[in-house]
């Protein structure tokens, strides 16, 4: 095993662990820095696959400006401790747990299925489309060509996300 997997492993099991520990507290704020930690774990295996772009905006974009806001929103909003009548019932847990399952299920089938296509592109061409393009160049023109739509979607799911975070600020002002 190498050093590189070794350091893959390591940080694996620091961002799922970070994940769970982010999805299973109840504070809010406690949430968001288990958030942040998942975000750097997340950067560190960028760091690993050489897309240092990648990393660099993962950091901060993700761990720092995004977190700024959800902090200030929460400090905003000032959310305390979720109150027993916000907790989810027995048929809440079901639906979760269900949805784990599938989840899980989703995750072997395609750690079974075999590579696609674009997974198989060989490192040589990786190599040569970044020389001729640049790495920053071939994120561009992958993110507003082949992923357009993807890309649109995000950018109306975060403009929903601002509008409710307004909204749920002016009924407490």
């Amino acid at each position: 095993m190498t050093h590189v997997e070794i350091v893959f492993w390591i940080t694996a099991v620091v961002a799922i662990a970070s994940a769970f520990l982010c999805i299973t507290r109840r504070s809010p704020v406690a949430s968001a820095l288990w958030l942040v930690s998942t975000m750097f774990a997340l950067a560190v295996m960028f760091l690993l696959l050489d897309a240092h772009f990648i990393a660099a905006m993962q950091v901060l974009v993700y761990a720092g400006a995004i977190m700024v806001l959800f902090l200030f929103v929460i400090m905003l909003l000032n959310v305390g401790r979720a109150s027993s009548s916000d907790m989810v019932g027995w048929v809440g847990r079901l639906v979760m747990a269900a949805i784990a399952v599938v989840l899980a299920a989703e995750l072997w089938v395609l750690s079974r299925a075999g590579p696609s296509a674009d997974v198989r592109l060989g490192a040589e061409s990786v190599s040569q489309l970044a020389a001729e393009q640049g790495a920053v160049g071939m994120i561009g023109e992958s993110l507003f060509r082949v992923f357009l739509v993807p890309f649109e979607i995000t950018s109306v799911l975060l403009l929903a996300a601002i509008v409710g975070a307004v909204v749920l600020a002016k009924r407490r002002l």
